[in-house]
């Protein structure tokens, strides 16, 4: 798992916890309460599940992209079908060349690169 995956689960299963009103907090100190314990444990469930079926952002795919290419700076973002894969097509341009990276939005990994002499 990704270091920008594992802090936006993170962040998730935090704010699931604050939205539960601390329940979490509460439970952790009186063991007679576990119902609401397994209840804000659901819940930091199910923000996790929400995080992952969303998949990877603009963002993300754009420090993907830059990694692939560094030193680029980015032309243009959006969002396209490609090789049967929802992706962030994410246009870089480094000195004369103009590079294509084709993110996928379920995985992260770079579906397709594409380099162009302009």
């Amino acid at each position: 798992m990704s270091k920008t995956t594992s802090i936006a689960i993170a962040a998730a299963a935090t704010i699931a916890a604050l939205a539960a009103g601390g329940t979490a907090v509460a439970s952790a100190s009186a063991p007679a309460q576990a119902p609401a314990q397994t209840s804000a444990a659901s819940s930091a469930a199910t923000a996790r599940s929400a995080v992952s079926s969303s998949g990877f952002t603009r963002r993300q795919a754009i420090v993907i992209a830059k990694r692939r290419v560094p030193g680029a700076r980015v032309i243009k973002a959006e969002r396209e079908w490609e090789h049967g894969h929802r992706t962030w097509k994410v246009e870089l341009r480094r000195g004369h060349r103009e590079y294509r990276v084709y993110v996928s939005i379920a995985t992260g990994r770079i579906v397709k690169f594409r380099t162009h002499h302009s």
